[in-house]
């Protein structure tokens, strides 16, 4: 019996040597910078392929911690409006607790999440190359924030590589990026179709961002809208209870909806490598964990030591009523152990601080309760 015990401990300790090894891989995804626009990424013949990240095996848990969803549950009640938040214990166990978790909320530009996971499994399929270029012009531009559109008014039209879209659609959260990637693989069908394919549940796919805000502010899209600030006079000409009708319609029954469970779900799915292949899935995290927007939302409540990746998103405003404030990601302990995570406030009359410190209070809470 003495014998038995002495060889499984040797197993267990190998175990470990392994784990250690793809956590350190993990350190360095994470610590990487953003290169500015707009100079090229490098080719993906510069990017080594690696395997998956694999956190350390630990202990089977199956239930999240009494307290943390006591902690969660009594900050949720406490906010104003209709939230759903979904945590999930990706390693050594997995758990899930949240509230309103089955619910669909405005994805927002969360869902430029399944645009860039469509585009990298096409690459995986051999179906697109990311130094493939594609061309944007004015009649490509979209609405709101997209930082690309002063390079394609001061040349007509440029020709930007897959990857550099990628960076830019997920790092920056660029609307004309976004759907620039989204008509190169076939439009809104072939992200439903990924989704599907993927079995990643409860999570819809909208029209792409011009006729999604457009339809959300009670306007048919014209182009004209994509320059300056017409977008936001067309909207102010709208009878406000035009307006009103059209924004609950959408929260409602969001067209791009999805259920917090499903995204933290599909989140774990991507982190164990179980979406892409394994140079796409590090291309993906590496991205995510240089996102700019967002900096006060999940993230600012991650202690030091955890390494956090995410996508945020934010819908329109209808004072008081601020829709689709929203962040998703990744926290990852200093053992290795990850938790993704998802808060999706569909609508809030509460102020910006008091949405971003809703946020850290969630994230921050879950560090506190790792075990170790």
């Amino acid at each position: 019996m003495a014998d038995i015990n002495s060889t499984t401990k040797k197993r267990v300790h190998k175990a470990g040597q392994t784990g250690l090894a793809s956590l350190a891989l993990l350190s360095v995804l994470s610590g990487c910078v953003s290169a500015p626009m707009p100079r090229e990424p490098a080719p993906p013949a510069a990017i080594a392929p690696a395997p998956a990240v694999v956190a350390p095996a630990r202990p089977a848990i199956g239930r999240p911690p009494a307290g943390l969803e006591n902690l969660i549950q009594d900050q949720w009640r406490l906010f104003p409006g209709r939230t759903g938040v979904a945590i999930m214990r990706v390693d050594g166990g997995e758990w899930v607790l949240g509230r309103r978790m089955d619910e669909l909320f405005p994805q927002q530009s969360v869902s430029k999440t399944w645009v860039a996971l469509t585009v990298l499994d096409m690459v995986d399929q051999g179906k697109l190359r990311l130094d493939q270029k594609v061309r944007i012009t004015r009649d490509d531009l979209a609405v709101f924030h997209q930082p690309i559109r002063d390079q394609v008014i001061a040349n007509g039209s440029i020709e930007v590589s897959v990857l550099n879209l990628l960076e830019t659609s997920i790092r920056a959260s660029d609307n004309t990026a976004n759907d620039s990637l989204l008509r190169t693989v076939g439009g809104p069908q072939a992200v439903k179709s990924f989704i599907a394919r993927k079995n990643l549940g409860a999570i819809r796919f909208g029209p792409g961002e011009r006729a999604l805000q457009s339809g959300i502010a009670g306007l048919d899209w014209k182009q004209e809208y994509a320059i300056g600030r017409r977008f936001y006079a067309a909207r102010d000409a709208v009878p406000l209870a035009t307006r009103k009708a059209a924004l609950d319609r959408y929260l409602n029954d969001p067209i791009d909806g999805a259920s917090p469970q499903a995204i933290v779900r599909a989140l774990a799915k991507l982190a164990k490598g179980e979406l892409l292949s394994a140079s796409s899935t590090r291309i993906m995290l590496d991205i995510m964990s240089r996102t700019s927007s967002g900096p006060n939302r999940l993230k600012a409540g991650v202690p030091a030591g955890w390494s956090f990746l995410h996508k945020t998103g934010t819908g329109q405003v209808l004072p008081p009523v601020s829709t689709g404030y929203n962040d998703i990601g990744i926290m990852t302990a200093p053992d290795g152990t990850r938790y993704a995570i998802a808060v999706m406030m569909g609508s809030t009359t509460a102020p910006i601080p008091q949405r971003m410190t809703f946020m850290q209070f969630v994230s921050r809470t879950v560090a506190s309760y790792h075990q170790n």
